[in-house]
């Protein structure tokens, strides 16, 4: 329980020190332009939720994923990555298939090349907080 707490607090961080700028700050114009962005302002309760209990489930599978002695790191990049795919479905394609997004393929690009990294730090996070479980 402490280390998916630890992991989901890990996963928070990352997230936001990630997305928020990222979406916010370098490409908000860019979102902007593309049609992907449709509020003003963000309903920042739900986005701090989905963050929240994606780090919650993400935390409580890996120890069912993590069966290996090989490097924790790794193998918490690459269990991230695989759940990434999940969620960049959803955020990605899913969301330019309901948003009027024009062009789609930057929109999807940008997307791939957030999602990747931010789930590479977070498989990072997994190896760390959960490297004893082997």
């Amino acid at each position: 329980m402490k280390k998916l707490a630890l992991f989901t607090i890990a996963y928070f961080v990352i997230t936001m020190a990630w997305a928020y700028p990222w979406h916010m700050v370098f490409f908000h114009d860019l979102y902007v332009e593309w049609g992907a962005f449709q509020r003003s302002e963000p309903i920042m309760p739900l986005g701090i939720a989905a963050i929240v209990i994606q780090g919650i489930v993400i935390g409580y599978l890996y120890p069912f994923y993590n069966n290996s002695k090989k490097n924790q790191i790794l193998t918490g990049i690459k269990f991230s990555l695989i759940i990434g795919l999940m969620t960049y479905t959803a955020m990605g394609f899913a969301t330019a298939a309901k948003f009027n997004i024009d062009p789609v393929m930057p929109f999807l690009i940008y997307h791939t090349i957030f999602q990747t990294i931010q789930f590479m730090l977070a498989g990072i996070a997994l190896g760390l907080v959960f490297k004893n479980n082997t």
